[in-house]
């Protein structure tokens, strides 16, 4: 069947699927109106997503990298080559971001494939120098079988990209859970897989009791997951309960600091597209902002003054400010941003839901000061556009307010003293540290957070390690009787007492 918004479906390479459980309406959180319809999978449709899974991996770890580099790159071939415009559409519709950075995160999905693939041909294994003589002594590394995704809203396509590209180079197959949020476009772009054998790739619709079937299942192996602390939490406890590796990104609430020597016009501008980048639904949005006395006003003013220029409205128009994903996500916010005007704190900019925008969960960007570091909004993770600015003395204060946090995912920081930069890299806790370039990634370098903000990285040599294993093999090729081997001579033993001791 060819796949339809409106008829619910699973995918296994490489085919859709009807599905048989209840129907639910997909919502557009813009304009409220029905977008599609999905559906979350019976027991039948888990079992046939792993049975075809499990069979399909069985032949693809047995193949040799180069062709399994090959395959990968008919993917990224497919990807460059396709037209996404309905499934970016899709995604709009579904969670309400712009289009431009719908298409944008969708077209560019390709280099992590070609990246991954050639990685997984370039290191196999490591060869270590010998503890005997005559002795070949290696590790090799293999998949742990099948793999389990289970995606986010925020970046359904993109995250899902980074985490199976690494985990097919591996060797396993796929199962991917796409959030409910953003299923339709997810289901879209299945077609750029169907040029791998099949069954390696399925894309399993559901809910959080789904994702706990496909984790409980033994014909899983391996666990990538990103969401909420909370959730990211119950998973880890559930692969551990299994002993099953996995990988948490679990997002947090990112640190901002500005110092005296920040290049002020640059710091405001790249702090609206820290703050308020894919309305603050971003697990590395900067949140929490502290901002030297010496500069703090003339930075607010800036800031404030390149806030007020964004657009709201239905990401299928021109704006930068589409709605959040959900009542309950806007309702979060307003709950933050009330209780810190409650507490003191003032709205310089935003703070209410915009007058010309009362269908659907939108909310103006929101900029506060005076935010001092006990208020909720400083210790819950907001997801939201909000940018609450708390005035400190000096450098060294931002970096301890900063480091004052259950969360440790990214920070960042606006500079031109070359000390700072050197200083932020080394003190701020926090798995990646941006100096005057909030929210970049890169393919080469791992992605992940400290303390409750996850386990384990995604991107780089760490991101392909996490679905592999590693096998130590000592291949002696000149069978001999090694001198440490049962029975022990008696010269190797003393005597005390009447008795010999080793």
């Amino acid at each position: 069947m060819d796949f339809s918004a409106d008829r619910p479906a699973f995918f296994v390479n490489p085919d859709y699927r009807p599905m048989t459980g209840a129907n639910k309406p997909v919502i557009d959180p813009a304009t409220l109106e029905i977008v599609g319809t999905i559906s979350a999978a019976t027991d039948g449709e888990i079992d046939a997503v792993l049975t075809a899974a499990t069979k399909a991996q069985a032949a693809w770890k047995k193949l040799d990298a180069k062709s399994r580099a090959k395959h990968l790159h008919a993917v990224a071939n497919a990807i460059e080559a396709a037209d996404f415009t309905r499934c970016a559409e899709l995604m709009v519709r579904e969670m309400g971001k712009p289009y431009p950075e719908a298409i944008g995160e969708i077209a560019n999905c390709a280099p992590i494939f070609r990246y991954y693939a050639e990685m997984a041909r370039d290191d196999a294994g490591k060869i270590a120098g010998t503890t005997q003589a005559g002795s070949f002594q290696y590790a090799r590394y293999e998949p742990y079988g099948v793999s389990v995704h289970i995606m986010p809203y925020n970046f359904p396509i993109l995250l899902m990209c980074w985490t199976v590209a690494a985990s097919l180079a591996a060797g396993n197959a796929c199962i991917i859970k796409p959030a409910e949020a953003t299923t339709l476009s997810t289901l879209d772009y299945m077609t750029v897989f169907r040029s791998l054998p099949e069954g390696l790739v399925s894309c399993l619709p559901g809910d959080a009791a789904t994702a706990q079937a496909l984790i409980a299942s033994d014909r899983t192996h391996a666990v990538a997951f990103t969401g909420s602390v909370a959730a990211g939490k119950a998973v880890a406890v559930a692969c551990a309960e299994r002993m099953k590796p996995c990988v948490i990104e679990a997002g947090g609430s990112d640190p901002l600091i500005v110092s005296e020597h920040a290049p002020l016009e640059v710091a405001a501008t790249g702090s609206v597209t820290a703050a308020f980048h894919l309305t603050g639904q971003v697990c590395t949005s900067a949140e929490r902002f502290f901002v030297v006395d010496a500069v703090h006003d003339r930075f607010v003013e800036l800031f404030a003054e390149r806030t007020r220029t964004l657009r709201i409205g239905n990401g299928m128009d021109k704006t930068e400010i589409g709605p959040l994903v959900s009542e309950s996500a806007r309702t979060k916010v307003m709950r933050l941003v009330d209780d810190a005007i409650a507490h003191g704190a003032k709205a310089v900019t935003g703070g209410r839901i915009p007058p010309a925008h009362n269908t659907g969960w939108f909310y103006e960007p929101t900029i506060l000061t005076g935010v001092t570091p006990n208020m909720a909004i400083v210790r819950e993770e907001c997801f939201g556009p909000v940018a609450a600015i708390c005035r400190v003395k000096d450098f060294d204060e931002a970096i301890r307010l900063a480091n004052d946090s259950p969360f440790g995912l990214g920070a960042s920081v606006f500079t031109t003293d070359l000390a700072e930069a050197h200083e932020a890299a080394e003190r701020l806790e926090a798995g990646m540290v941006w100096v005057n370039n909030p929210l970049i990634d890169n393919d080469a370098l791992p992605f992940g957070g400290w303390k409750a903000s996850g386990l384990g990285r995604e991107l780089g040599r760490q991101g392909l390690d996490a679905f592999r294993r590693s096998k130590m093999v000592i291949i002696d090729h000149k069978p001999a009787i090694q001198d440490w081997w049962y029975p022990y001579p008696d010269s190797w033993f003393r005597e005390t007492g009447g008795r010999k001791h080793v």
